[in-house]
């Protein structure tokens, strides 16, 4: 299950099915959970805490050091957790004191060729990310996201769940749930409707989303004003709680 060209470190630990290609490194307070998978010439470095069923494919970079020039050898860590991909040279760095200390990866989630996650970001479940997205420090990414490729985000950015960022699209500024964006800069183009659907959104939700953004984009309407339409359109089923949690809390503003 490991190559003998792959060099482990004694305080690494691994599950007993881990698979290790050639060349790979594991380093120090690295633990990988059970039926990970390690391609040749993979580099992780800790502390890095990593669950089941990964799959790191060849020439990734996965917690090293963030790059801050005011990091300075800190204990801060990587937590990744179970069956997400990671492509071919995908980089992953550790958290900073300045943050949380952590950088955060949930469940389930594709990250495409040359992606690169910064320090202290945070990424939630079943999100995608195209081959060369990168994301600067501080980005929070949230559930079931889509980003193009070469999309690039600010930090400190958030980008709203099922949203949808387009191919080569620069963000700056938050990224509201259901909204498709793109561009340099990114201009709100839409509602990620097909996401929705296959996510299994009803007619009747569906229609909430849509009027939510007309609220937001189309009746030239104050923030203030767009989240208390948006509130009176909500149902009882909380369609729209997290949209509204959302742009309450929006600290770089939205893309509008």
């Amino acid at each position: 299950m490991i190559h003998p060209t792959a060099i482990i470190d004694p305080q690494a630990q691994l599950a007993d099915d881990v698979k290790v290609g050639a060349y790979a490194i594991i380093g120090a307070d690295v633990s990988l959970g059970a039926g990970c998978v390690v391609e040749p010439h993979v580099v992780i470095t800790g502390p890095s805490q990593i669950g089941k069923n990964n799959h790191f494919y060849q020439f990734c970079s996965i917690g090293a050091a963030p790059q801050d020039k005011k990091y300075h050898n800190e204990p801060t860590r990587l937590v990744i957790g179970e069956g997400n991909t990671f492509r071919e040279n995908v980089t992953v760095n550790r958290g900073t004191i300045q943050d949380r200390g952590e950088t955060t990866i949930g469940d389930g989630n594709w990250i495409m060729a040359g992606v690169h996650i910064a320090h202290d970001c945070v990424i939630g479940n079943h999100t995608i990310f195209a081959n060369a997205t990168a994301l600067a420090g501080h980005v929070i990414v949230e559930d079931y996201a889509i980003l193009g490729g070469y999309t690039l985000v600010h930090q400190f950015c958030t980008i709203g769940a099922h949203s949808f960022c387009g191919m080569g699209s620069v963000i700056n500024q938050d990224v509201p749930n259901f909204v498709v964006v793109s561009g340099n800069l990114a201009q709100p183009r839409g509602v990620n409707l097909e996401g929705l659907k296959r996510r299994g959104f009803s007619a009747e939700q569906l229609s909430l989303v849509k009027k939510s953004y007309r609220a937001l984009y189309r009746k030239g309407l104050r923030l203030e004003q767009a989240i208390a339409e948006i509130s009176e359109l909500n149902d009882s089923q909380g369609t729209l709680d997290d949209l509204i949690h959302f742009l309450k809390h929006a600290e770089r503003g939205i893309v509008r």
